[in-house]
């Protein structure tokens, strides 16, 4: 049975083995994107906004699913959003987004048209 002195080398030349093979696959890879680019006349600009890597997922060899978009943004609001429906009773507007207000819903359900409170 191995001692753990020599298992922990064995890790280490392992470790050094596959941070050989991903720098050597890594400068194939780009040599590739490079020809194919020269063949066609492509330039960055053509090929769009592309999220730098991150260190981490450099080394663990992450990338982003092709064609995958991002996560909708959660929390902070991005702007107030002037009003486009206004309550002549009471002067209540409303913006259009989110659920519709009280007194809006009303009136529409007695028969009114959303075009009669458009400022």
């Amino acid at each position: 049975m191995a001692t753990l002195s020599d298992l922990l080398a064995q890790k280490a030349a392992l470790d050094k083995k596959i941070a050989e093979r991903q720098r050597a696959e890594r400068t194939g890879a780009i040599a590739q994107v490079r020809k194919l680019m020269a063949q066609y006349g492509l330039a960055l600009s053509d090929i769009g906004k592309v999220a730098p890597a991150t260190r981490a997922g450099k080394a663990a060899g992450a990338a982003s699913a092709p064609g995958k978009q991002p996560a909708p943004r959660k929390g902070k609001a991005l702007g107030k959003v002037a009003p486009k429906y206004r309550d002549p009773d009471t002067g209540a507007t409303w913006s259009g987004r989110g659920l519709k207000p009280r007194w809006l819903a009303a009136a529409l359900a007695a028969g009114r048209s959303l075009d009669d409170f458009r400022i």
